[in-house]
């Protein structure tokens, strides 16, 4: 059984199907961008898995079929590797027409996105992801992009894909550690948007942890339901769509200040939204109450909600160069109430006391 969410941006539609079987469905395929040539961007890991299965259902659609094979990880989440991409793309003879289908996590998705909106000024692209984290986050919504060394995902464009299919059997072979970053995402979309859910996957979590197929279909669903109905309304983050970054601001200042790769994404947005909940709690919009039972729900789900020490200066540097400051101020989503998420600045002094309150750490 699959279901399907619309994404609707006015500029561009496309689905989202989601389920078990997806990929073996032919219907799954039709309607794509016609091309003589497709490429399949994957890494190190997923390729093995997945590569040859994918290139088989569409060499019966497209003339030509080659795979680009990137290194796997965050750390290599740069312009070296997006060359790799490009110089493939380049000696395979791709064309403005070339579809490219990403087949991996969140780093390939982001990265086959980015490459497909430069590559002779864009190229189509899919998404084929393979991890909880990129089924209900990073493969829907046209964010693409590479990390500098200053900054997570600070080089990209916005790109969206033509068709984004959730094939749920793919995360029988996810390790736990990426299943639980994955959650985190899963869990975000509670305290921003629909309490209701986060009592769902209070009382699911250990079917969720044990990968039930009918926990992780809804899980999936209702995800993409949100973020699709935020993406719809603001699809270039002028306002609305920053909301899904709740827990972001702190995650990526860690993500960067600890090293790309040491930390998964998910692990380090977990810590974010402790850190984010409690400066709501801080600015008087929620009682301790709620940062306790996010932080507890984060915990059961096996991420952590410690902040590394980095010192709070250099979270604070780090946090400058986030895409949401304007002007040198830090604008962080904060939760204004229960199900209701906001973006606003915070006094320096305020955001210290929340560091060094969530990660012991020293100015």
């Amino acid at each position: 059984m699959r279901t399907s969410v619309t994404v609707d941006t006015g500029a561009s539609r496309y689905e989202i199907l989601i389920g078990r079987g997806v990929w073996a469905d032919a219907a799954s395929w039709d309607g794509l961008p016609r091309a003589a040539h497709a490429a399949i961007v994957s890494n190190t890991t997923v390729a093995p898995l997945y590569a040859g299965r994918v290139a088989a259902l569409l060499q019966a659609r497209y003339r030509e079929v080659c795979t680009v094979v990137l290194p796997d990880g965050e750390a290599h989440k740069d312009w070296r590797t997006l060359d790799l991409i490009f110089d493939h793309l380049l000696a395979h003879g791709a064309d403005r027409q070339t579809v490219l289908f990403a087949l991996g996590g969140g780093v390939v998705g982001d990265m086959a996105g980015f490459a497909a909106a430069c590559f002779m000024r864009g190229v189509p692209f899919v998404q084929l992801p393979t991890t909880l984290l990129a089924q209900v986050d990073s493969s829907v919504g046209g964010k693409t992009g590479i990390n500098h060394p200053r900054g997570k995902n600070m080089i990209g464009a916005f790109h969206q894909p033509s068709r984004v299919l959730c094939e749920l059997d793919t995360l029988a072979t996810l390790p736990a550690r990426e299943l639980s970053a994955g959650l985190a995402e899963v869990i975000k979309y509670g305290p921003i948007a629909d309490m209701g859910f986060l009592d769902w996957i209070e009382d699911q979590l250990d079917a969720l942890r044990e990968r039930d197929p009918a926990a992780l279909a809804h899980a999936v669903r209702r995800s993409c339901e949100i973020k699709a109905q935020v993406v719809g309304a603001d699809e270039k983050e002028a306002g609305l769509r920053a909301i899904l970054n709740f827990g972001h601001t702190f995650g990526h200042a860690i993500e960067a200040g600890v090293g790309y790769g040491r930390w998964l994404h998910g692990e380090a947005v977990a810590c974010g939204m402790v850190m984010a909940a409690e400066l709501s709690a801080r600015l008087g919009l929620v009682d301790r109450g709620f940062v306790a039972r996010l932080e507890s729900l984060l915990q059961r789900a096996g991420l952590p909600t410690v902040a590394p020490p980095l010192g709070a200066g250099r979270y604070l540097e780090l946090m400058r160069v986030d895409k949401k400051a304007l002007g040198g101020e830090i604008r962080f989503v904060v939760i204004e109430s229960p199900g209701r998420a906001a973006l606003r600045p915070a006094p320096d002094a305020l955001v210290r006391e929340v560091i060094e309150a969530r990660c012991g750490a020293v100015a």
